[in-house]
Formats: C-alpha cells, sequence, structure tokens
C-alpha cells in the first residue's frame, strides 16, 4: 500500500540518529505547541502524524487546525494527557512506549527509596559545607523492611525484583490479585499503606487513580512510614501530602513527579523530609534512545497500513 504519511510535527527535540532516520522518510516540521499558530493554514493542513511526548499538552483546537492527522506517536508510557475520546472520533490512531523504559524507572525508585532513607542529599551538603566535625543524625536502614508496591504492573514488578536483594518483605495493592506472584496482595490501598514501611507509587495516572493516595492512605503510613513516587503526581493528593509532610504525619517522601510540573507548588521546597527530581526517572541516554526508535518504528507501521507494535487507539485493528 502507499505511504500515507508524508508529513510529521515534531513537538520536542528528537536524538540526531532518529531525526536522520525520520528526515529520510518524511518531511519534517519541529514546533513546540505554542508555536502552532506561527505555522501557516498549508503546513498545519500537510501534517499526517505527530511526534509527541508524554506531559506536552495539546489542546482540541489545536488538533482541530490539524484536519488531515492521523497518527500521534507518543514518545512515554503515559496517555492521561490526550482525550482518547476525542481521537477516537476522530479515528487518529495513538501509540506509546512501554516496556524499554521499565529497568530505568525502576533504577530510579530505588535511587529515591536509597536516597531518601539514608539522607544522601542532605548528607552530600554535610560534607561540601565543611560540617563533619558534627556528628552526622542516624538514618533509617533500608534492608529487612516491608514494603509496598502500589500497582504492580510491569513497573511495579522490576521495583519488586532490586528490592528484592534488600532482604525485604513484599507487598502491593492492584484493582486485581496476581496469580503470578507470592507477594502479600492487599485489596485496599490504606491497608497496604497501614502495614509498609516504605510505600512505592508505581501505578497509572488518569482519572482512575486520581488521588488514590490521599490523606487517610497517608495517615496509614504514619509517622515512621516513608513515600516514593515515580509514576504521575495526579495519583497523590498533594494537598494532603504536603501537610502530612510539613506535620511529618509520614516520615518523609522521595518523589520524582508532581502535579502541575514543572510550576510545582513552592511548598515542597521548604522541606528537610524530601528527595525531589524534575520527572527524570526515564531520563538516561539509552531509554529515552530507545523510546524515540520504538516511537519511529510505530510511526513506520502505521505509514504501511500494518498494526502499531505498541498501540494505545489503533485503526488497523
Amino acid at each position: 500500500m502507499p505511504n500515507t504519511i508524508h508529513t510529521v510535527l515534531v513537538l520536542a527535540p528528537l536524538f540526531e540518529t532518529i531525526q536522520q532516520a525520520l528526515e529520510q522518510d518524511y518531511h519534517v516540521i519541529f514546533a513546540k505547541p505554542k508555536q502552532l499558530s506561527g505555522l501557516s493554514a498549508e503546513q498545519l493542513q500537510s501534517v499526517d502524524a505527530i511526534v509527541s511526548f508524554s506531559g506536552i499538552e495539546v489542546s482540541q483546537a489545536q488538533y482541530e487546525a490539524l484536519p488531515n492527522l492521523q497518527l500521534i506517536a507518543n514518545v512515554g508510557v503515559g496517555f492521561d494527557n490526550y482525550d482518547l475520546e476525542y481521537l477516537r472520533s476522530r479515528r487518529i490512531a495513538l501509540s506509546n512506549t512501554p516496556e524499554v523504559l521499565n529497568d530505568c524507572v525502576a533504577d530510579a525508585a530505588i535511587a529515591l527509596w536509597l536516597a531518601l532513607s539514608r539522607d544522601i542529599v542532605k548528607a552530600d551538603s554535610f560534607v561540601r559545607q565543611g560540617q563533619w566535625s558534627q556528628p552526622y543524625p542516624y538514618q533509617t536502614a533500608a534492608h529487612h523492611k516491608k514494603v509496598g508496591i502500589l500497582g504492580l504492573g510491569s513497573i511495579g514488578a522490576d521495583i519488586a525484583k532490586r528490592v528484592q536483594a534488600f532482604d525485604c518483605e513484599i507487598g502491593y495493592h492492584n484493582r486485581h490479585q496476581r496469580d503470578d506472584v507470592d507477594y502479600q496482595y492487599f485489596a485496599e490501598a490504606r491497608d497496604l499503606a497501614q502495614w509498609a514501611d516504605f510505600l512505592f507509587v508505581a501505578t497509572v495516572g488518569g482519572a482512575t487513580t486520581a488521588n488514590l493516595v490521599n490523606a487517610e492512605v497517608l495517615e496509614a503510613l504514619g509517622p515512621k512510614g516513608f513515600l516514593i513516587n515515580i509514576a504521575r503526581g495526579s495519583v497523590i493528593d498533594e494537598a494532603a501530602l504536603l501537610q502530612a509532610l510539613q506535620t511529618h504525619r509520614i516520615a518523609g517522601a522521595g518523589l520524582d513527579v508532581f502535579q502541575n510540573e514543572p510550576r510545582i507548588n513552592p511548598a515542597f521546597f521548604a522541606l528537610d523530609n524530601t528527595v525531589l527530581t524534575p520527572h527524570i526517572a526515564s531520563a538516561t541516554q539509552e531509554t529515552r534512545l530507545a523510546m524515540q526508535q520504538l516511537s519511529l518504528d510505530n510511526l513506520r507501521k502505521f505509514s504501511q497500513h500494518q498494526q502499531l507494535i505498541t498501540p494505545v487507539i489503533d485503526v488497523f485493528e
């Protein structure tokens, strides 16, 4: 069948090798969402596909200005920033990049866990500021603890695999119990939090999990419990989290994701019981290259009228 994709709109920078490969097969337009209004009507009408990234917001009005859009190849696992009903109504296909980032996201979760429990960030500043003549406060051991995983999907399972090396007891909460693991299952997030010393949040984002970690769950985690979130900021009631951290109703939090990124609530900056990172769990050269390559491969499959490799919405099903 003929190639139905001629012009691709790219909404963020690509690795040079990916860009070169893309430009060999397609006409490519680079523009950030806020720059779309500066494109000519002819350019907008020519766009057949978009390469976008998780967290980038494109409004429905901007989509309406792309009448020939057929595919969005999303570089990222999450697709909660897309109106799936709207895309389906226009028969716009959507792909994402699962699995290829699991290891790096799980590694980042472990890094936050250890940095938080052993106070690595403040200890580094303590040394650099020449304070070593003072005794440094004792911290919390990570090994031999009860570790709860909220969302035992592919990333959650990789976190569990790493945690096992620390001889920890593992529990989890999913909508349904898995029959392929022997970790302890908790039907309610609150019960998992009450049991756990450390609670990892690894569930999907979106409306179904919004504020899943609420004040009740945080209260159950308690003043000796720690929270690590590498999922989505929307999963946690952020006002309740800030209050729990400010009043030490939980021991601390390691956070890679937030509501309103990148303009996060400045109340986080005053906390001394947190480790904060700028949504970088998958941000390694190797993983981001693999994610972009998978998006390119999905684009090529679609161009050949074949089923997407990792579809969210596939019009060729």
